[in-house]
């Protein structure tokens, strides 16, 4: 297959708030770009503070929300094309995984109703029988398996045990691209890196890659082979993780990596900028300019184009902390 798996090109989502007098208008997501190979399964994580878009991208991906602007497609075909969409192949190409595993079961229903029913409904097994030996299979890729899920509710389960199961019931239609929105948020510090790991075993397994959305940089070091990083709705920073990560080069990339020194944490208070304020995502001067410790006049009054980096890294900003390709001095 040529061309990439995944590929978003100047993405725009806006959402109108407030009463019909007084609607504002906020970018959710400002011209994003990005894409997935689909020569070999990689683990792309969006990383950024809560607020700043990257459920909103997912939920794009998934086609839950439509851009305003921009294109999106997978294996080559447009989103835009209703006519050539079929949500069954869509369906089983893409699949996703959300923060808390028990809000994607019914406490009404057990868990083994959910994966018999993926497996039927999308047509990936004939028959109940088949059905059967392919969940287990799947469950046991998991560290689970049929006969310990089969009958019980999921309150039964831990939290670690359940997103297991969602995952399982992810991978049961052979997916191209899981979308995991902070799969690890609700899970005890302990398995954190256990679902992480599992991870990095599937994407080879499986042959999938992982758009994996988290505001844990430590696991999304861990675990990436590259990284987003989303400010105000703009991607600010892309490339190889550990590039990213040992040496930022957008300033808020830094200062959220000065902030995580550990599995689990998350960031401090003074650094998730809880004042969410609209304005900011109607700056057409750099975003993070009010905010910046080295921004220039330059950056308070136009916004920079993407600089191109050593090592195929990307980043949004007037003076990066990392020379650009081609730079003497």
């Amino acid at each position: 297959m040529n061309g990439p798996l995944l590929e978003l090109n100047q993405v725009t989502k806006v959402f109108r708030i407030g009463g019909m007098l007084s609607r504002k208008r906020i970018k959710a997501i400002d011209n994003v770009s990005l894409s997935i190979t689909s020569e070999k399964p990689i683990i792309l994580s969006v990383v950024g503070e809560s607020g700043c878009g990257k459920s909103t991208l997912a939920k794009m991906i998934l086609r839950i929300h439509t851009p305003e602007m921009g294109t999106i497609r997978l294996n080559g075909r447009d989103y835009a094309d209703r006519k050539g969409f079929d949500s069954m192949q869509f369906r089983k190409a893409v699949q996703p995984i959300f923060q808390n595993p028990y809000e994607s079961f019914s406490p009404r229903k057990t868990v083994d109703t959910y994966l018999y029913n993926t497996a039927l409904r999308l047509k990936i097994a004939p028959n109940r029988e088949a059905a059967r030996q392919l969940i287990d299979d799947t469950l046991r890729d998991v560290g689970m398996s049929l006969a310990v899920v089969q009958g019980k509710y999921p309150t039964q389960f831990s939290g670690g045990e359940l997103q297991r199961v969602s995952i399982a019931r992810a991978l049961l239609t052979k997916p191209k691209l899981i979308i995991a929105d902070e799969p690890v948020a609700a899970i005890d510090a302990s398995m954190k890196m256990n679902i992480v790991n599992l991870f990095r075993e599937l994407k080879e397994k499986y042959h999938v890659s992982f758009l994996y959305i988290t505001h844990d940089l430590s696991t999304a070091y861990y675990v990436s082979d590259l990284i987003a990083t989303l400010y105000r709705g703009s991607l600010i920073e892309y490339g190889p993780a550990k590039d990213i990560m040992d040496k930022p080069a957008h300033p808020y990339t830094e200062l959220l990596m000065n902030a995580v020194p550990r599995v689990g944490d998350k960031w401090a208070v003074d650094v998730a900028m809880p004042d969410m304020e609209e304005k900011e995502y109607a700056l057409t001067c750099c975003k993070f300019a009010p905010r910046c410790p080295y921004a220039t006049e330059e950056c308070r009054q136009s916004c920079p184009d993407v600089v191109s980096l050593p090592g195929e890294r990307k980043v949004l900003c007037y003076h990066p902390l990392v020379k650009p390709e081609g730079a003497t001095t």
